[in-house]
Parts: C-alpha cells; sequence; structure tokens
C-alpha cells in the first residue's frame, strides 16, 4: 500500500473535502480530504488506483495539481 498526497483546486468549503472523500471511498480507496490546507492524502494499492483518484476528484468539479 502506498500513501500519496495530492494538492486539490476548486474546492470552496469543508463539505467539498468530505464529498472528494465519500467518492473515493465508495471506491474502496481510503481518503482525507482538508479543506484549509486543499490536500488530499490518499492510500493506494496498485497503479490503477492514481487513476481512479484523478478521474473522481476530476468529475467532482476539483483539480489534482
Amino acid at each position: 500500500m502506498t500513501k500519496k498526497t495530492y494538492k486539490v483546486k476548486g474546492m470552496d468549503c469543508d463539505a467539498c473535502a468530505k464529498m472528494i472523500e465519500l467518492d473515493l471511498e465508495d471506491q474502496n480507496i481510503k481518503a482525507s480530504c482538508n479543506y484549509a490546507k486543499e490536500l488530499l492524502e490518499v492510500e493506494l494499492t496498485d497503479d490503477k488506483d492514481e487513476e481512479k483518484v484523478k478521474n473522481i476528484v476530476k468529475n467532482g468539479g476539483y483539480e489534482l495539481a
């Protein structure tokens, strides 16, 4: 298992961060998103998970920097 941290752009509030977490957890990706720091930390089990993270965040209307 690999931990990765990403900068997230486009969040307006804590609810945005919670939505990202829930969307990722729905896909069995453990996540912690911090609105104030604009950071997303995830635990990846394989290389495909990283692509899933990028797609889920993008589909939610946010951007990974």
